[in-house]
């Protein structure tokens, strides 16, 4: 086979990108328009500028990829597959890191590609998406076909039956004591960029959704909490001033962060499950700096299985794994740290519905337990579903919240994209408002 002139394109889940070069070196990787040896640059531009239109993303080509967020790399990286004459295009989870405006961008690329006679292959865990953008599903599951059936012949109850061998419940959530003890307290914490501090406070027992666009400064406000990026403000843990801000001070008072990245930012992934499993708990497994090989090997197995971890062998790499285990590794970790607050970001970004089914049982059980959570979520109805209180953020400011009954997809969503001197009950979100700025999620989560 010709590889060269091949017209099938893969545009993979994790990403590919080179993050040092320019937007528009990584659209024509491998096929800058040269003459005589020298890159063209101005006709190279316009090439990327071009796609990047077609795609309707507001980015500049020469802006360096590694500025941009994973979201708006994700959409380079479908701009790149667009550059050729693609007749076949295999999207393998390409809404999984993007945020709701990103994700109508996608759909409409999907919808005029196939309009345009491009044969798609979309694998997505996400299965309103699914359900929404298919002519025809194949269900696998661990690797083995279950069916392909019309969608019309398909239900989501009927698809969620196929791709796990059981049918899937929401946790249920009791609600949250009112003189629950407030285990995390923030206090006019100022990100970069911020307009506004932020004060937000979350019960023992409780869960707290933080709800909005991708770049609204839900992660910024996570990691200048840990102390990963420095930003002003108070934080305390326990009733307790956290005074030196920093990842390391963080975990021994107690606080966890599972980032959104898991390959990037959390897992080493050459090294074994068994020792990704116990980095943040090294000191309480090691005796006068060595550890204990069989306390470690039992501790690992032990938090492993509380998980519902699946893998043959603790000693094999973390690269090995699916997304879901890779998830769950992380878990493993800070449950073996023993944390009082967790803050998950993304915690189901890229994982089957089984895998967040299993999360969120964990998720119920440490809540039940007293633990104190912090779920970023791009997914609308995991917000929904999993959250005590709600958080909305817009253009790196709290703009609105929202508990008990109070919570709706509605309200949640028409806080997230309008400007907050806009929201009210007179001024409700119409699909056309959505459309200009972000839809609703149609990921779902049935789990």
């Amino acid at each position: 086979m010709n590889y060269t002139n091949r017209r099938d394109v893969t545009v993979h889940q994790e990403l590919v990108s080179a993050p040092m070069l320019s937007v528009t070196e990584n659209i024509l990787l491998g096929r800058l328009p040269r003459r005589g040896g020298r890159v063209l640059w101005a006709a190279a531009h316009s090439q990327a500028r071009a796609v990047l239109d077609r795609l309707n993303v507001d980015i500049s080509e020469r802006t360096e990829m590694s500025r941009l967020s994973l979201g708006q790399q994700q959409l380079i990286e479908i701009a790149r597959a667009l550059v050729r004459d693609t007749k076949i295009l295999v999207l393998d989870e390409p809404s999984a890191i993007l945020g709701q405006a990103e994700l109508e961008v996608l759909y409409t690329v999907v919808d005029s590609l196939r309009q345009q006679g491009v044969g798609i292959v979309y694998i997505s865990h996400r299965l309103g998406e699914v359900m929404s953008l298919s002519d025809r599903v194949t269900v696998l599951k661990d690797g083995v076909l279950q069916d392909t059936l019309l969608v019309e012949d398909l239900s989501e109850e009927r698809l969620v039956t196929l791709m796990t061998g059981r049918e899937l419940t929401a946790p249920v959530r009791p609600g949250i004591a009112l003189d629950a003890p407030v285990i995390l307290d923030v206090q006019n914490l100022q990100v970069r960029g911020g307009r506004a501090p932020i004060n937000f406070s979350v019960r023992a027992g409780e869960i707290v959704g933080f709800a909005g666009l991708v770049g609204c400064g839900r992660t910024e406000v996570a990691r200048a909490i840990i102390g990963a990026d420095k930003a002003p403000g108070r934080v305390y843990v326990d009733g307790e001033l956290l005074h030196r801000r920093n990842p390391r001070s963080s975990r021994r008072r107690g606080l966890a962060y599972l980032p959104e990245d898991r390959k990037d930012q959390g897992l080493l992934l050459h090294r074994s499950i068994r020792e990704n499993i116990g980095l943040a708990s090294l000191k309480t497994r090691s005796r006068w700096g060595l550890l204990r090989s069989s306390h470690d090997k039992a501790d690992t197995q032990r938090h492993a299985s509380a998980v519902g971890l699946k893998a043959s062998n603790l000693n094999s790499t973390a690269a090995t794994l699916s997304g879901g285990n890779q998830q769950k590794v992380m878990l493993a970790r800070w449950l073996a740290a023993s944390p009082t607050v967790l803050i998950l970001d993304e915690p189901t970004r890229g994982i089957d519905v089984g895998s967040k089914s299993e999360i969120y049982r964990l998720m119920k059980e440490l809540t039940d337990s007293g633990l104190a959570v912090v779920m970023i979520s791009s997914e609308i109805e995991e917000i929904l579903a999993m959250s005590d209180r709600v958080i909305v953020m817009r253009e790196r400011r709290i703009v609105a919240e929202f508990a008990g009954d109070e919570i709706s997809e509605e309200a949640v969503t028409r806080a997230a994209i309008v400007s907050p001197d806009q929201v009210s009950p007179d001024n409700p979100i119409s699909r056309t408002n959505a459309a200009e700025g972000l839809s609703t999620i149609r990921g779902v989560v049935n789990d």
